[in-house]
């Protein structure tokens, strides 16, 4: 566990170190969308494929690799890591360009699905994983006219914060951080009759364990939990990359809620079988999904 901050180190860290990074990051957003679109996400998996295997994440994302496919060969191993990195570095990269991305460059399959959100007259929950450019699914949505706010945990930074904000509004007018006041804002925002995206692959300390990769894994029942309370259609959406800046994005059917009368009982139930499914993606392509996550116990 992490030793806690002195005083000094998080006044330090404050003035000095958000500063900094800010002006870093803003600096590669900007040098990004100077470049166009091609150019600037084949930069970016160069960056990534140059210096995130020397990054320490490397290690966790090998160790998620050989434990999750132990039948796999060292070289196989590296070769999904340089992919990862490759795949993130131009997702990073692509963030000024997501709506020429939205709306150029997506394939749609299961757009009927998307659509029947949109004209049900009734709230609905998106989810999906971090896998290829998570956040063209959110666009892509939005240029069927489906409105989908995004949930998303807010980086310490509070200046990274606000141009993430900035940059992802391409794709969503409402973004609502992780946190008990998000929380009442995404009630707020289901009960009005909106819809809203989550990201369920991420580990969340005070979460339920369940089955993923045949291991137990802290997972967040926030999805399935509201879509039995509000009794609202919940459908699965996935990003691939195609190759570049080319994405297909694919919403699946609603999934059918269990219906047992014990609420908790049917989230786990309904939560095992969102693992599942986005395990089946993982396993197809492993290169497109983040593995830098702790998303197991050690």
């Amino acid at each position: 566990m992490a030793k806690p901050r002195s005083p000094l180190s998080k006044w330090l860290l404050r003035k000095i170190g958000y500063p900094v990074e800010a002006v870093f990051v803003h600096g590669a957003a900007a040098l990004f969308r100077s470049l166009p679109l091609d150019r600037a996400s084949a930069l970016g998996g160069w960056i990534g494929r140059t210096i995130g295997p020397r990054l320490s994440g490397t290690r966790t994302a090998r160790r998620n690799l050989t434990r999750v496919f132990p039948e796999k060969p060292a070289a196989e191993i590296e070769a999904i890591l340089l992919g990862m990195w490759d795949n993130l570095g131009r997702t990073i990269a692509e963030y000024p360009h997501l709506d020429r991305i939205g709306a150029e460059r997506v394939e749609f399959v299961g757009g009927e699905h998307a659509d029947a959100l949109r004209d049900d007259g009734k709230a609905g929950i998106i989810v999906g994983g971090h896998l290829g450019n998570w956040e063209v699914q959110t666009i892509a949505a939005r240029k069927r006219g489906l409105e989908a706010a995004v949930i998303y945990r807010a980086p310490n930074n509070p200046y990274v914060d606000t141009l993430l904000v900035a940059l992802r509004g391409a794709a969503t007018d409402t973004q609502i951080p992780k946190g008990p006041n998000g929380a009442r804002a995404l009630l707020r925002l289901l009960a009005a009759g909106g819809h809203v995206g989550m990201l369920i692959d991420q580990k969340m300390n005070d979460g339920i364990p369940l089955p993923f990769f045949g291991r137990d894994a802290m997972t967040a029942p926030a999805a399935a939990q509201l879509a039995l309370r509000f009794g609202i259609p919940l459908c699965v959406v996935f990003t691939e990359r195609l190759g570049g800046a080319n994405f297909r994005v694919t919403v699946f059917p609603p999934e059918a809620c269990p219906t047992s009368g014990d609420r908790n009982a049917d989230s786990r139930i309904l939560m095992e079988r969102l693992n599942r499914v986005l395990e089946d993606w993982i396993r197809e392509r492993p290169a497109q999904w983040m593995w830098l996550h702790r998303r197991w116990p050690d």
